[in-house]
């Protein structure tokens, strides 16, 4: 199979189907980039991301590859790095964005061990040995300006009892980027954290009233929702201040 690497960097964003994720990948083809489009179910959204960015693109030789891979699951893990090397050639930069939240929201008096483990595997487990796997193939790569960016969220450090395993997940997944960052110093890979607020997503539709009433209190500084696009210039950011 044909390799899309060029002189192009290329990037692996996960859950870029939608939402967060998707905002990145669109942002980064707006930036040249090539990517590796990871989702875990939906196809077509992924199909979408994938057309949204190609229009975006400023380079003809820009290439989007869609992966599907579940990141809780280890042998999706290693498919979808396999499969990033074989087809992009290997990637400078990953966007661990892929995760999950709760499928009812509950007390934690109340809330299930099952859930607890579906969230921790997959907001937690997915990205950090996902990340060991990529680390891996960047060391012996050896390319210059590789990267690693962590999606967490403010709910890394503010408390939501009705959500707690979701802010376990994050607050793990924030210890884990400064894990990375002291390991991969010494290998020149900047492991980076953007930790987005109160975002727009089909996450939060379901309690968009009580938060739109709270923003408008004045729960935020600039008193609105938090965008894809506002992560993806953030995270573009930060990749290109290495190129």
């Amino acid at each position: 199979m044909q390799q899309i690497r060029d002189k192009r960097p290329v990037a692996l964003v996960t859950g870029a189907s939608r939402g967060i994720g998707r905002g990145i990948a669109e942002e980064l083809s707006a930036g040249g980039w090539s990517l590796v489009i990871n989702y875990c179910g939906n196809e077509k959204a992924a199909e979408e991301s994938a057309a949204a960015c190609q229009v975006r693109a400023i380079h003809e030789g820009q290439r989007f590859i869609i992966v599907q891979a579940d990141i809780s699951r280890a042998v999706d893990r290693e498919r979808l790095v396999e499969t990033a090397w074989t087809q992009a050639g290997g990637i400078d930069a990953l966007v661990n964005n892929a995760g999950i939240a709760p499928k009812q929201r509950a007390d934690i008096l109340e809330a299930s061990e099952t859930s607890f483990n579906e969230i921790i595997n997959t907001n937690l487990g997915g990205p950090y040995f996902l990340t060991q796997l990529v680390a891996r193939r960047m060391i012996a790569d050896a390319r210059k300006g590789q990267s690693i960016v962590f999606i967490t969220s403010v709910s890394a450090e503010t408390a939501s009892i009705n959500r707690g395993d979701y802010c376990l997940s994050k607050a793990g997944l924030a210890m884990a980027v400064k894990l990375w960052a002291t390991r991969l110093a010494a290998e020149d890979i900047g492991v980076y954290e953007v930790r987005p607020g109160i975002m727009a997503t089909d996450m939060t539709s379901a309690v968009k009233e009580k938060y739109d009433a709270l923003i408008a209190e004045g729960l935020v500084p600039q008193k609105r929702w938090g965008t894809a696009a506002d992560v993806g210039r953030a995270v573009r950011s930060l990749l290109e201040g290495d190129w």
